[in-house]
């Protein structure tokens, strides 16, 4: 069954806490968010003890008239399910319910998400919570969306306790087709004397004396993704049955500080998907983590939009420091959202809180009240989001994927590998941003996805690959497709076992390459390449065995060998980048390659410190503008455009002006 939100035009709102505050401030919320254009909030997410102050017994009216006077005033509601925060009740009642940590020690409540994934108890009390909102709340007209628990993982997405043992056995057992000889195979237990005898010898990666075993490890962490998975579908479940029609989500964390769950696998499982998106205040260029959480949250919710659920209207409260966002920020930072996506902008939180952990946490509503510049942004932003409701449902139009693997990510940054400074994000952002700057769309993809779609498809870090991804990826360029792959991919299977014969393992025959031995730059090292650039973090004594070489080291103990590599592969082109050049070397590198791929950007003449990006509607293209320079800009459009935020048709020349800081939005029309 199909289930979509019924909100007009873009979302737009945040987290509603009104059981912060007493009950004559409410009436003053909904006049506010009518003010702001705010159409859809989320209630309940931290509710829980004030909503079951005992277990089993209930108290609706709070809620029942939160509802009532959101419906009153044109507010639909994203009903949360509570589980993010167990009452205190609850842990009196099961203290074996607590997480453990990997040294043993078992955590205290009083925060939130204090809960072991495995609990039974836990369980037991989340779905009886989730059922009883269901049948309560399934046809109440503010109702529009169930917003299952809230952010999972954030803060327990490893729990070693005893009852998580026998979990993990459990997971394990389904893994392996419950034959231990196969677990003690793939896990290599030969090495060490790990061989298990008994699946009761099979525990956790508890805190130990030397470097864990890599492939327990990394099964490990698959079983903590799929066991808070297990909790999100069973209370998913639990909801379908009390309102079949009404779609469900929870909110992912796809941003720079969040490992932990392999959203690959847990995307089919919504009906909307959404993301949480914070900036890093140490970020000089932020904008270029907003883009790319973008644009992997898009590709993982198939290429439809998604929704915003949370960010923030100025500074978080959770950073060594917290900054405040600049003139200009918060609507470029919404906007971008929208332009890589978002069919919703939501915010944590609607009113700053005057206690409690996030106190400090910028609103919608900050502690200054109306007479703020937050609050005229927000308003103004509101009324900016009603000009582009059009733009509602438009896809993306990338020719560019990048592969994107929590499995591989994982992996590679398990201790005793060859250089601890290499990081996969870092990695994937280096080879983003020229995309990102060229105004060149990108799609994030599984190793195994279909790739009919691409003309381009780069790997920049896939260090752990199985077999029938890497044959879908050499496939790609066998068929006439360009690949691009970053060093030390393809160097490992699914069970973490190296590849051995060379490396780069997966991929030696399709790049024509093979490296005999790996040779890691210490930090602060470079090496030269021809050309005139610099490469840092990698190198390795790469031998050519059909490839061409591209470029070349220019001194160090690998002078004269290649370290970029190009090579014929059946139809198309295999491109090899067994270093990381500096970033103007990438980014002449990277345009070359997507240059003979055909790639083309969103617009062109777009100019140094402008982001353009396109969504494509059934009738007409959105060409997003957005000055991150501070210069401002005039951007050559289609004829017959309109700029939707100024609601002014483009002049007669094609000019549209981009302010210093600002956004323009361009409705063009579909040619062809």
């Amino acid at each position: 069954m199909s289930r979509e939100l019924n909100v007009p035009g873009l979302a737009y709102g945040g987290d509603y806490n009104p059981e912060q505050w007493p009950e004559e401030v409410w009436a003053e919320d909904m006049r506010l968010m009518v003010e702001a254009g705010v159409n859809m909030v989320s209630v309940n997410i931290f509710s829980w003890a004030l909503l079951e102050p005992s277990e089993g017994v209930y108290d609706y009216s709070r809620l029942d008239r939160v509802l009532d006077m959101l419906y009153a005033h044109g507010i639909a509601a994203d009903l949360a399910t509570p589980t993010a925060a167990p009452p205190a009740w609850f842990f009196r009642a099961h203290p074996e319910a607590l997480p453990v940590d990997r040294d043993g020690r078992r955590l205290s409540y009083g925060s939130r998400q204090t809960f072991c994934p495995s609990s039974p108890a836990y369980r037991e009390a989340a779905l009886r919570i989730a059922r009883a909102l269901g049948e309560r709340y399934a046809d109440h007209p503010a109702v529009v969306m169930w917003h299952v628990h809230n952010e999972y993982g954030c803060h327990n997405a490893e729990c070693y306790c005893d009852t998580s043992a026998e979990a993990f056995r459990t997971w394990l057992r389904g893994r392996y087709d419950n034959d231990l000889a196969a677990l003690n195979d793939a896990w290599g237990t030969t090495f060490w004397s790990q061989w298990y005898y008994d699946w009761d010898e099979v525990l956790p990666p508890r805190a130990t004396g030397a470097v864990p075993n890599p492939t327990h490890r990394l099964d490990w962490r698959r079983f903590c993704s799929d066991e808070l998975l297990s909790l999100c579908t069973a209370e998913r479940a639990v909801l379908a049955e009390a309102a079949p029609t009404l779609p469900a989500t929870t909110n992912f964390m796809v941003m720079y500080n969040f490992d932990a769950l392999d959203y690959w696998r847990w995307a089919p499982e919504l009906d909307v998907v959404s993301n949480d998106h914070y900036l890093r205040s140490t970020d000089p260029e932020s904008e270029i983590d907003i883009a790319m959480s973008g644009d992997v949250v898009r590709s993982l919710a198939g290429g439809r939009p998604w929704l915003l659920m949370e960010h923030s209207t100025g500074a978080v409260n959770w950073q060594p420091v917290n900054r405040a966002k600049t003139a200009g920020e918060l609507r470029r930072n919404a906007l971008a959202h929208v332009a890589h996506g978002a069919d919703g902008i939501a915010y944590f939180q609607w009113r700053a809180a005057k206690a409690g952990a996030e106190q400090w946490h910028s609103a919608m509503l900050p502690h200054a009240g109306t007479d703020s510049v937050i609050w005229r942004d927000v308003v103004a932003l509101g009324a900016d989001l009603r000009a582009l409701a059009e733009v509602r449902g438009a896809v993306g139009t990338a020719e560019t994927a990048i592969v994107w693997d929590w499995d591989a990510r994982w992996a590679l940054e398990l201790p005793s590998q060859p250089s601890e400074e290499v990081r996969y994000l870092d990695l994937i952002r280096s080879w983003y941003e020229p995309l990102w700057r060229a105004g060149v769309a990108v799609d994030f993809v599984r190793p195994d996805a279909d790739l009919s779609a691409y003309r381009l498809v780069l790997a920049p870090s896939l260090y752990l690959v199985d077999d029938a991804g890497a044959a879908n990826l050499t496939g790609f360029a066998e068929r006439g497709g360009t690949l691009a792959v970053g060093f030390h991919s393809g160097a490992v299977d699914a069970n973490c076992h190296v590849r051995l014969g060379g490396y780069p393992g997966a991929f030696r025959e399709a790049l024509g390459v093979r490296t005999d031995e790996l040779f890691p730059l210490l930090p602060g090292e470079t090496v030269g390449l021809t050309g005139g650039g610099t490469a840092s973090l990698w190198s390795e004594r790469v031998g050519l065995a059909g490839a061409a070489a591209v470029t070349s080291y220019t001194d160090g103990p690998l002078t004269g060998l290649p370290a970029v590599t190009r090579h014929d592969h059946g139809t198309g082109t295999a491109w090899y980048l067994a270093t990381l050049p500096d970033p103007a070397t990438l980014t002449a590198l990277l345009d070359r390659v997507r240059e003979e791929a055909g790639v083309r950007p969103a617009a062109d003449g777009v100019p140094h410190g402008v982001e353009a990006v396109r969504r494509r509607g059934t009738d007409a293209d959105y060409l997003f503008l957005i000055d991150h320079g501070g210069a401002g800009a005039e951007v050559v459009v289609a004829a017959d455009s309109v700029e939707l935020l100024g609601g002014k048709p483009v002049p007669s020349n094609g000019l549209v002006s981009v302010p210093p800081g600002g956004v323009a939005v361009v409705r063009e029309p579909r040619v062809g």
